[in-house]
């Protein structure tokens, strides 16, 4: 009988695993109660639950750093721990704080309340009132999911406001306009979600009155990714913002108030602009002639938003990007703009302060060069910094400490976390592998001195968004890995930021298939090196890295061990029609236009896999509560290479929303079995020592 291989890629659409896509359909939970079992004992042991509770410990640890936010007079930090897995919302004052054990002032224990109301309570996040700060507006989400219900909160009574704001279950948010009347951006209620699933439109919803009626002041059409507003008071006047967020890289900015009066900036759409009182600045993804200047992609130009307004298009140049030296974010603070960047991979932090004589230009002190730096401002509220940041600084043999810039000035650590995993021999090191196309491909690597030519590797990369992948202090991996005597290594593929937008464009769309070359790639030079061997390589990655992961199977599977995939997209035929995934055409591409199916195509490993190869053994694991990337995409991936005969595993908890888990302990599952699974099958089931 032959071997049922459909989806094919002659065939895309022949797809007999649909039904999987029905999140709580009878047969697919079915399929997914038979598949966590046979996963869970497969790998489920006592070696696991021993890691299991090993790794809760260590989350749940009572000298973690709490980490902060200010709003109004207290700083606010959530906790969770072993007595508080859903966490506490709490606040207590800068200087309390700086103790070495802090008095806190409980606000709301969601934990109890998920026990009153008899519901899988998360909360996702807090919205203040500006000023007084005594209302605030939650997100309450069910196991973790994006869509909150939002409800009114006095922080004062500690109570929900008795016929306060309240929404159903949506995408979306909202911003305080005044003490009663929201800015409302949700998918909630008919026609209100774009394709995306996001909120389509801005109402203006005043206290008593019914969402559903309140006035729609700003809509996008509903191929557009998002409609979204917020409130500016860093100005003379109050000024509201509204944002058409087209794709992912693209947006349309509107000056406006809350009446509706808005007009659109003279901007092009590929922009990243932020304003403050009466200045802005932009950095454009594509270079940009205006003002008789022609400016490279990434330059961040300044500027008088009055001015601006006015028509003036003298641009000040803030920052010129180089080959390897990148921006990667910026954030205003008490009237300086700081500036993250990557030199060579290194920290920088640059601090510009605007005048009418010009841009003064300054770093903020005392910062370490090497390892990861994360600089933000203390005040949730822009228009209340006073200039006070925070810095956490790390790299993947010391663990994270909290420093407190006030003023931007001298660094004063405020908590330092513990060491959890002995790092005892261990040395960290950065090298370059060369990929298919001849570009230098950085990597990260953590463990011994001595290179033993067999070391457990442990690789790592996500490379899509844009998004710069660091060497972070990493528990799970110092733990169940690095302690153990395995290697570590963080791959910077194209796809990321690191390098700014070239590289990101360089594995976008049609260049997809070279930011997985580049893992590959990097594989190979720890073969070339001497550090191990193919079968002794453990590959994991998430989200956008799911579609990597799954591509070192179809395409790479000689040079890898075992893979475990998490929270994956797979089904590139399919991903734009599923929760969220047509959010993520400007990363893709649109697989319903052939030209560019043309390249989906050789990157859809859901279509790919086919029967006979030598795969190595795959663990698909995602959460039944992502309501961003579809679980369908584990589902049928796994169903699929079972149908050929290959050993591929699944693994899906009910709760976790696109992460691992809604608590410590489900997070510590899902990594301990990925682990368990990944040191079995390269042949290391290795124990502590």
């Amino acid at each position: 009988m032959p071997i049922d291989d459909r989806p094919t890629l002659s065939a895309p659409d022949d797809d007999p695993y649909l039904w999987l896509e029905e999140i709580e359909g009878e047969r697919a939970l079915a399929f997914v109660a038979r598949q966590n079992k046979l996963t869970l004992e497969k790998f489920g042991n006592a070696g696991f639950a021993k890691d299991r509770d090993t790794l809760t410990a260590i989350y749940d640890r009572p000298d973690n750093i709490p980490y902060i936010s200010r709003r109004g007079s207290f700083v606010h930090n959530l906790w969770k721990d072993a007595r508080n897995p859903r966490g506490l919302w709490r606040r207590t004052t800068l200087d309390e704080f700086r103790k070495a054990e802090p008095a806190w002032d409980v606000v709301l224990d969601v934990d109890k309340l998920a026990t009153d109301e008899n519901e899988d309570w998360i909360l996702s996040w807090i919205k203040t009132l500006p000023e007084s700060h005594d209302r605030v507006m939650l997100g309450l989400s069910r196991g973790g999911s994006d869509a909150v219900v939002m409800r009114e909160f006095d922080v004062t009574t500690k109570s929900f406001v008795t016929g306060g704001f309240s929404l159903p279950e949506a995408k979306g948010g909202a911003e305080w306009l005044d003490a009663d009347t929201l800015l409302l951006s949700s998918a909630y209620g008919d026609g209100m979600a774009t394709t995306s699933g996001y909120a389509r439109t801005v109402r203006l919803w005043r206290r008593g009155s019914s969402a559903d009626q309140a006035p729609v002041i700003f809509e996008v059409p509903p191929e557009h990714m998002a409609a979204s507003a917020g409130v500016d008071r860093t100005g003379a006047a109050p000024r509201t913002w509204f944002v058409d967020t087209i794709g992912f890289f693209d947006a349309d900015v509107s000056l406006g108030d809350a009446n509706g009066a808005k007009a659109k900036l003279d901007l092009p759409s590929d922009i990243w602009m932020q304003a403050h009182r009466d200045w802005f600045v932009v950095k454009r993804r594509t270079a940009w002639t205006v003002g008789g200047r022609t400016y490279p992609p990434d330059t961040l130009l300044g500027s008088s938003l009055s001015a601006f307004l006015n028509g003036d298009r003298n641009f000040t140049v803030l920052f010129e990007p180089e080959p390897r030296h990148a921006l990667q974010g910026f954030f205003w603070s008490a009237g300086c703009v700081v500036l993250s960047i990557l030199d060579e991979l290194k920290p920088v932090f640059e601090v510009l302060t605007p005048s009418p004589s010009g841009w003064a230009r300054g770093r903020l002190p005392a910062l370490p060069e090497i390892g990861v730096v994360d600089v933000w401002r203390l005040d949730t509220d822009e228009e209340e910094s006073n200039g006070d940041l925070l810095a956490n600084v790390q790299d993947p043999l010391n663990p994270s400490s909290l420093t407190l810039l006030a003023d931007m000035q001298t660094p004063t650590l405020l908590k330092r976390a513990p060491r959890t995993f002995s790092s005892d021999g261990l040395v960290v090191t950065q090298h370059e592998a060369i990929s298919v196309d001849g570009e230098r491909i950085p990597y990260v690597q953590t463990g011994p001195a001595t290179e033993t030519g067999d070391a457990p590797v442990h690789l790592n990369a996500y490379g899509g968004f844009g998004i710069s992948s660091r060497p972070y202090y990493n528990s799970t991996t110092g733990k169940l890995w690095l302690e153990r005597g395995g290697t570590s290594v963080i791959a910077n593929i194209r796809g990321g930021g690191e390098f700014g937008t070239r590289w990101h464009d360089a594995g976008r769309l049609a260049n997809k298939r070279l930011s997985h070359d580049d893992f590959a790639a990097v594989a190979d030079d720890l073969v070339r090196r001497g550090v191990t061997q193919p079968g002794r390589i453990a590959a994991e990655g998430g989200s956008n890295g799911g579609i990597l992961i799954s591509n070192m199977l179809t395409r790479y599977p000689e040079r890898f061990g075992a893979l475990f995939c998490t929270i994956p997209l797979i089904d590139m035929r399919r991903y734009s029609k599923l929760l969220a995934g047509a959010s993520w055409i400007a990363e893709y591409g649109d697989p319903d236009k052939p030209e560019e199916w043309d390249w989906l195509r050789t990157y859809s490993a859901y279509h790919a896999a086919v029967p006979g190869q030598l795969y190595p053994p795959i663990l698909i694991a995602t959460t039944r509560r992502d309501d961003r990337v579809h679980p369908g995409h584990a589902r049928k991936m796994t169903a699929k290479l079972q149908a050929m005969g290959y050993e591929a595993y699944l693994y899906e908890p009910a709760a976790g929303g696109h992460g691992y888990g809604k608590d410590n302990k489900e997070r510590a599952a899902f990594a301990a079995l990925g682990y368990t699974f990944l040191r079995e099958k390269i042949g290391w089931p290795s124990t502590p020592a």
